[in-house]
């Protein structure tokens, strides 16, 4: 019974790191978008066929975490990590839906690529980063990179807004459209951005055992 409970945790871990990786792959694609228009519909295509493949990631990481819970009894440690496990794969869907948005967003066509004048591509690279070390904190248990993916959330912010302020002075450089496609790309990547940070405090309560809720840090189970 042991080694079988052992066997499950090691294969959560395996389906989460694998499920972070086709969230990276997939915002790697609309970095590739915001580059060049060349195979514009075939990238769209593999984004789309990336972000089903998260969605069934998502539920057999669930299904894990469910038998795990309800025939392992798992101690507080793992708990937390199984715990984890559950909040942290929402925010990865939401990172495949939102990385086909950009995409569906670039299809359109009204975004000249590669696009130039805004710091767009630097957000969607910095946003890759964060998924990638965030994913990375909870494969290795590593609290230090998880509470930097935490603290780079700001960095990514400051980065949105500057992009916004760019728009805004130099209207007469973009139409109409494109101004409103690139901010909604670039607000996509701030999301994304959350949802890494989401996934970083959640990794933080595995390996502490309190949680942030803005300000606040608590204690979720009690438990030591």
């Amino acid at each position: 019974m042991r080694e079988r409970y052992i066997e499950q945790l090691e294969q959560l871990q395996r389906e989460v790191l694998e499920l972070g990786m086709l969230c990276e792959k997939a915002i790697m694609k609309t970095c590739c978008l915001l580059k060049s228009s060349e195979n514009r519909s075939q990238q769209v295509k593999e984004i789309s066929a990336l972000e089903k493949d998260i969605d069934t990631k998502e539920h057999a990481v669930e299904a894990i975490c469910i038998q795990l819970l309800l025939r392992q009894q798992p101690i507080a440690s793992d708990l937390r990590r199984i715990s984890a496990a559950l909040k942290l794969v929402t925010d990865m869907e939401r990172i495949g839906d939102q990385a086909t948005d950009i995409a569906e967003i670039l299809q359109t066509g009204s975004v000249d690529v590669p696009v130039q004048g805004v710091r767009i591509a630097q957000m969607a690279e910095f946003t890759m980063q964060m998924v990638n070390k965030s994913v990375e904190s909870y494969v290795n248990r590593d609290l230090v990179l998880a509470q930097e993916v935490i603290e780079s959330d700001d960095t990514l912010d400051q980065m949105f807004l500057e992009v916004r302020r760019t728009l805004n002075e130099n209207i007469p450089q973009f139409t109409a459209d494109q101004i409103l496609d690139l901010l909604m790309i670039a607000k996509y990547y701030e999301r994304i951005g959350d949802h890494a940070t989401n996934i970083a405090e959640w990794v933080e309560f595995s390996l502490t055992g309190r949680h942030r809720d803005g300000e606040e840090v608590y204690d979720v189970f009690g438990l030591d």
